[in-house]
Parts: structure tokens; sequence; C-alpha cells
């Protein structure tokens, strides 16, 4: 499984870095995740906030909020 993973990982990279418009598409999802982290990490009950933080992105990909 941690060799499919890391296949996955390798090819996404691959492709991020051959395509300008990927990696500015990679860097904004690293700047949400960043911020979402600090976030997360600033609150008193983590499970919490880390479960709203995965509702907030859940509710992004289907498009409601």
């Amino acid at each position: 499984m941690a060799f499919l993973l890391r296949h996955l990982v390798r090819i996404a990279a691959q492709k991020i870095a051959s395509d300008p418009q990927m990696r500015e598409k990679a860097a904004k999802a690293a700047r949400v995740v960043a911020k979402e982290a600090s976030q997360i990490a600033r609150e008193e009950d983590r499970a919490l906030a880390a479960g709203r933080a995965v509702r907030r992105v859940l509710d992004r990909f289907q498009g409601d909020r």
C-alpha cells in the first residue's frame, strides 16, 4: 500500500512540476492547507476544529458554499 501511495505522489509531483498552471494551483492549495492547519493549531479543541475544516473542504467540493 505504501508503495502505491508513494508512486502516486511521485506521478503527481512530476505532473505539477512540468505544468506552470498546475504549479500555481498546487501552491495555492498548499497555502490554504497551511492556513487551515494554523487555525486548527490555535483552537483549544483541535479535533472539533479539524472536523470543521474537513466539512468546509467537502462543502467546497460539492459547491454548497
